[in-house]
């Protein structure tokens, strides 16, 4: 019978909570996730930065400010208009830590 390893897939969430980087870690990743799927979304629309700003009725500058995933301060409106843009909607849940 072979063994299981209990420590498989732990590791990196365990150092990240101990240094205390994990929220910001993971705060970051599903922000790059979000920019990802707008981005497929939009190359898959042929949209430009600039045409897709243009329908969010913003301006390019902040649509950038919106793919950039060190930018933490962008609205759940914000989020909601460009996916909207791009035929799709957000979707958020709360849940037990």
């Amino acid at each position: 019978m072979a063994k299981k390893n209990l420590y498989l897939g732990s590791m990196l969430e365990s150092l990240l909570r101990e240094d205390g980087t994990y929220a910001d870690v993971k705060n970051q990743t599903i922000k790059s996730v979000l920019a990802y799927k707008l981005k497929e979304a939009m190359e898959e629309q042929n949209l430009s930065k600039a045409r897709m700003a243009e329908h969010m009725a913003t301006s390019r500058s902040q649509f950038d400010r919106l793919l950039d995933p060190e930018n933490e301060g962008v609205t759940l409106h914000t989020l909601k208009r460009a996916a909207a843009a791009v035929g799709m909607r957000l979707e958020l849940e709360l849940r037990q830590a």
